[in-house]
């Protein structure tokens, strides 16, 4: 059995002072430490988790639902009433923290979140936990209660020490310690398992078939079907699996390199289409024109009737179809009297 000096020592007290590392900067601290590339990076997280194993502890690394980054932690493995010592929080806030747990575990969506109102809503146990079942039966149990202030006070202590997160709309979701501690309450919660890589799929895609409970986180999803061979497909029930793909979300650089050679094969002669405002100046001109037009038109009118009983305003006009026109009438010939 190697022993462990004191790059070991400072590989453990990183994680321990400033909590779960993301994979790259875990590799990085381990690299510039031993002098050696991260190939043997998983070597070494066998060393020390062997020695770790006599306090009930580990080195373990689990991804984040919501991003995909892998993180490494230091993780109590003993669930035992002396583990729950090690928290600062009341048995009210405890109690507050297992009902955000349960109302997220629970969704069928998988959604992974829920929103602040819901979280700050949320009704604790009746029953304080240090309680016996003897004392539970009787009308001496009192009720655990917390307020909104102090509820609000517990989520951002939660959101600090990183067992819960925001989103960036602002919804409650579980954080990378949850992901790296947890792992036995995901289980007696009968969450369902990633189809690919085995872990808890909290913030996952379900099956399209409501009676199918196959899921696939959006980062594990692209792995399985990556290839051409793999049908889109549900693993368990052969219904079409509908996922983002990145085709969708890049524009089709195909189409405008189309539309671009066609404006290159156009006429080298012809004037682009001017803007707003040329275009407004343009038309100015042609307004004022024929603004004078109506203007002469309306003086020739009343020039001519100035003399009509009527005010100015005529009382015989020709009709429309007569105007910019030559009428000529016609009187009848008279037949010559014998």
């Amino acid at each position: 059995m190697v022993a462990l000096d004191e790059r070991h020592h400072t590989f453990l007290q990183a994680l321990m002072r400033r909590g779960p590392l993301p994979e790259e900067e875990s590799k990085g601290m381990f690299m510039e430490l031993f002098g050696c590339s991260d190939d043997q990076f998983f070597d070494f997280l066998n060393t020390v988790n062997k020695e770790l194993d006599y306090v009930q502890m580990e080195v373990r690394g689990s991804a984040n639902q919501h991003d995909g980054i892998v993180y490494y932690g230091i993780v109590n493995k003993l669930a035992s009433e002396e583990a729950k010592l090690g928290t600062r929080l009341v048995h009210a806030q405890l109690a507050f923290f297992k009902a955000i747990l349960e109302t997220i575990l629970s969704d069928p969506s998988a959604s992974g979140s829920i929103s602040s109102m819901q979280a700050l809503n949320l009704r604790l146990d009746t029953q304080n936990e240090e309680q016996t079942q003897a004392e539970a039966s009787t009308s001496q149990a009192a009720p655990l209660k917390l307020t909104l202030a102090a509820k609000e006070e517990t989520l951002a202590t939660l959101v600090s020490d990183k067992w819960l997160s925001r989103t960036e709309d602002g919804r409650v979701c579980l954080g990378i310690k949850s992901f790296l501690e947890l792992r036995s309450l995901f289980k007696n919660f009968d969450v369902p398992f990633c189809d690919v890589c085995n872990e808890a799929a909290i913030k996952a895609q379900p099956c399209q078939n409501l009676d199918c409970n196959v899921r696939m986180h959006s980062y594990c999803a692209p792995r399985k079907f990556s290839r051409r061979q793999v049908p889109r497909m549900c693993p368990g029930c052969s219904t079409a699996w509908r996922m983002p793909t990145s085709d969708d979300d890049e524009p089709n650089n195909s189409e405008e390199g189309i539309h671009g050679e066609e404006e290159d094969g156009e006429d080298e002669f012809a004037v682009p289409a001017p803007t707003s405002g040329i275009s407004s100046r343009l038309r100015r001109p042609s307004q004022k024109r024929s603004k004078a037009k109506l203007e002469s038109s309306d003086d020739e009118n009343d020039n001519g009737h100035d003399d009509d009983e009527s005010g100015g305003i005529p009382t015989d006009r020709s009709p429309p179809e007569s105007q910019g026109r030559r009428v000529i009438h016609c009187r009848p010939k008279m037949r010559a009297r014998r």
